[in-house]
C-alpha cells in the first residue's frame, strides 16, 4: 500500500486539486468520488476507478474493507486520517475516496424523448437534486449551460446519489443552438406563466429548459420555447427550489405517459 503522511506529497496535492478545482477535474478528465454509496454505484454501472484512497483509521471498516476487495487490482493509498479530513467535503469523514473518469460526453439525438436543458444553475446541490430526478425519471440527457456550476464537483456528486452514472452530461452545451434544432417541443419554466403544467400536454418528445434560480431563463433561451409553463402553489409562498420545480416537471410527463399507456422514457 502507498501510505501519505505528508501534504507536501505529490499524490496529495493531485486529489487536493481534484477536490478543489474545476479546471483541474476538466484537464485531468478525473473526479473524486467520496463514499461507500457512490463508489459501490460507479463500480456497479461503469467499473474500476483510477485510484482508491482511504482513510488510515478506516481500513478495518467492514464496508470499506469489501470495496477494496472489489478493486484489488488497484494498490490503495493510505492516507494519514488529519490528511483524509482535510480531503473530505464532509464534516464526517466516509473514509474512502475514488478517482475515477470523467466520461466523455455523447452527441444527444435532436429528437430524443425527453431532455433537460439547464441554464445557469449555480446551486451545487441544486444541480446534484436535479440530476438524481432526472435519472429517476428515466431520461438519459441532460445539457448544461457554461454558467452552470461544475457536474463533478464533490458537492453536486453527493447530492445526485449516483445518477452521473445513468446520464449523458453534456457541459458547457449551446442550449439555444440545441432548441432551434430540437425537433419536439421546448418546454420553459417560468414562475409567471400563465399556463399550468399540470395543463400542459408533456406526452410528445420533450425539452425541458430550466434558468437560474434568481433570474430564470436568458431572453435567448426563453425565445426558443414552445411552451412556458408554472407549477401552481395554493399557499403562501412565492417559489420552491428549482430542484423541487424541475421533479413536479419530470414526474408530471411520467403520470401523464402511464396514464396513456405509453412506454415511459
Amino acid at each position: 500500500m502507498k501510505r501519505i503522511n505528508s501534504r507536501s506529497n505529490p499524490l496529495y496535492k493531485s486529489l487536493a486539486k481534484l477536490k478543489d478545482s474545476p479546471r483541474e477535474r476538466r484537464a485531468d478528465k478525473s473526479a473524486l468520488l467520496d463514499g461507500a454509496h457512490l463508489i459501490s454505484a460507479y463500480l456497479d454501472r461503469i467499473g474500476a476507478p483510477r485510484a482508491v484512497a482511504v482513510a488510515d483509521a478506516a481500513q478495518q471498516d467492514p464496508a470499506i474493507r469489501a470495496l477494496l476487495a472489489r478493486t484489488a487490482a488497484l494498490e490503495p493509498i493510505v492516507l494519514a486520517d488529519g490528511l483524509f479530513r482535510e480531503l473530505s467535503p464532509v464534516t464526517t469523514p466516509t473514509g474512502i475516496l475514488a478517482v475515477v473518469e470523467i466520461p466523455a460526453p455523447k452527441a444527444v439525438p435532436r429528437d430524443i424523448a425527453c431532455c433537460l436543458l439547464l441554464e445557469d444553475i449555480q446551486d451545487p446541490g441544486n444541480l446534484g437534486g436535479i440530476l438524481r430526478s432526472a435519472a429517476a425519471a428515466g431520461l438519459e440527457h441532460v445539457l448544461l449551460s457554461r454558467g452552470c456550476a461544475d457536474a463533478w464537483s464533490p458537492r453536486v456528486l453527493r447530492g445526485a446519489m449516483g445518477a452521473h452514472f445513468l446520464l449523458n452530461i453534456v457541459e458547457r452545451a449551446e442550449l439555444v443552438v440545441f432548441a432551434e434544432a430540437y425537433a419536439g417541443q421546448v418546454v420553459a419554466t417560468a414562475a409567471r406563466a400563465g399556463r399550468s403544467v399540470f395543463e400542459t400536454d408533456l406526452r410528445p418528445a420533450t425539452a425541458f429548459a430550466v434558468g437560474n434560480e434568481g433570474a430564470g431563463l436568458t431572453h435567448g433561451l426563453a425565445a426558443q420555447a414552445d411552451a412556458e409553463v408554472a407549477i401552481p402553489m395554493p399557499g403562501r409562498m412565492e417559489s420552491i427550489n428549482v430542484a423541487a420545480a424541475v421533479a413536479v416537471c419530470l414526474f408530471e410527463r411520467v403520470r401523464q405517459r402511464t396514464a396513456a399507456g405509453d412506454k415511459l422514457s
